[in-house]
């Protein structure tokens, strides 16, 4: 999908309110045709004639997870999975500070390359760390929570 000239991509900006409410009716009109894991199927006037276009379970799927959010007011971002990352956006997609994901890059927690004096970081590389992360969390969490319970 190419956005307008004029246009920036969510990720820079908060949706608007039209934009709001545009994600959420196309969000609905999708979410009421989408039968389970079947493919979906729709049907875009154009001048000539009507175009099909067939949207796979996990495309669905994407679609409307990206529309729920800009339905929402969140800003979205799409970085392709073998995109190199600076370590500020890198950092950003984690919700840490910079100086601490060199601090992780330098512990070796993530692998990254050098593109000069710059280091850079592969998205997959990130997101597998925060999924790693995440659930080292949810375990201690869990712990606490079992140790919390023994007490009483």
């Amino acid at each position: 999908m190419t956005l307008p000239a004029h246009s920036e991509p969510f990720g820079g900006r908060l949706p608007s309110a039209d934009d709001r409410q545009i994600a959420n009716q196309l969000r609905q009109i999708l979410a009421a045709h989408k039968a389970g894991d079947a493919t979906l199927r729709l049907q875009v006037p154009e001048e000539r004639q009507p175009v099909e276009i067939t949207l796979t379970p996990a495309m669905s799927d994407l679609l409307l997870d990206v529309l729920r959010h800009v339905g929402s007011g969140h800003a979205v971002t799409l970085v392709p999975i073998q995109e190199l990352l600076t370590t500020q956006q890198a950092a950003d997609l984690l919700n840490v500070s910079r100086p601490h994901l060199i601090k992780l890059l330098e512990q070796q927690a993530m692998p990254h390359s050098l593109v000069g004096r710059h280091r850079r970081v592969r998205a997959e590389d990130v997101f597998a760390y925060k999924a790693k992360r995440d659930a080292e969390r949810g375990q201690a969490l869990d712990d606490l929570i079992a140790g919390d319970a023994d007490l009483i």
